[in-house]
């Protein structure tokens, strides 16, 4: 019972903090005290089927995203998904800055990938969620949330992401693993135009440290006349690593 107390109060926190909600107000809005939420989150009390419904209401989430726990789960750092990776950073950190250019309304977009090695789920993959900004035309900035996964192999890592506000919207990365000690590589982001409603796909850079340089980043995303001309020969979009 504690390590579904546990699993549990961790997948709750995990949200939370996506929702940017503080202990405080999470506790408001299912009318408990802040020490009670604090001790959901740390396993410290079984959580009754009704209170479990206000949480997964107030964090925007599905009950079994909260309940999906396998006596198999492990609670503890996954560090036998590290071993893949050898000594990649990527494999190894927990927050990851994404990058890809928007040419329908000729904007560079940004994201943060955060990693929540804390639960490793039945397949191996971990939690994650990505956060993407843009700046309108306007200047005001926006945000949107996607939950998911990633999972590692000695190549590639993949996510996989679901928009939180249009349950439609499922976004895939792929994105190499670098075997040398690079701190950015190159990937593809494949999914469905939210605005549209068509499937898309860009070219993008997944780097360890955020970059400010975005008329560099710009470039190195624009699709050049030779990735054009080698697409078209083969028939298929295709990103390697060979940058």
């Amino acid at each position: 019972m504690d390590n579904i107390n546990t699993y549990i109060g961790k997948k709750i926190k995990n949200y939370r903090k996506m929702k940017r909600l503080t202990l405080q107000q999470l506790a408001d809005t299912i009318h408990k005290s802040k020490a009670t939420v604090s001790k959901y989150e740390n396993g410290e009390i079984t959580i009754d089927i009704e209170t479990l419904y206000e949480i997964s209401i107030a964090l925007d989430v599905n009950l079994n995203q909260l309940t999906d726990y396998n006596p198999n789960t492990h609670l503890e750092e996954p560090t036998k998904i590290v071993e893949y990776g050898g000594e990649s950073l990527f494999f190894k950190t927990n927050r990851l800055y994404f990058y890809f250019y928007d040419g329908r309304y000729n904007r560079l977009k940004e994201a943060v990938i955060d990693i929540h090695k804390d639960i490793v789920n039945d397949d191996g993959s971990c939690d994650a969620v990505l956060t993407i900004s843009s700046t309108t035309l306007t200047g005001r900035k926006s945000e949107v949330y996607y939950t998911g996964n990633v999972l590692y192999s000695d190549m590639l890592i993949r996510f996989s992401f679901v928009n939180q506000y249009n349950k439609l919207e499922q976004d895939l990365l792929y994105i190499f693993n670098p075997l040398d000690l690079k701190d950015f590589t190159e990937g593809l982001l494949c999914g469905i135009s939210s605005l549209d409603l068509m499937p898309c796909a860009f070219k993008c850079l997944v780097t360890l440290v955020p970059s400010t340089d975005y008329e560099e980043l710009k470039q190195h995303l624009i699709l050049t006349p030779k990735e054009l001309k080698k697409w078209q020969k083969m028939n298929m979009l295709m990103v390697n690593n060979n940058s």
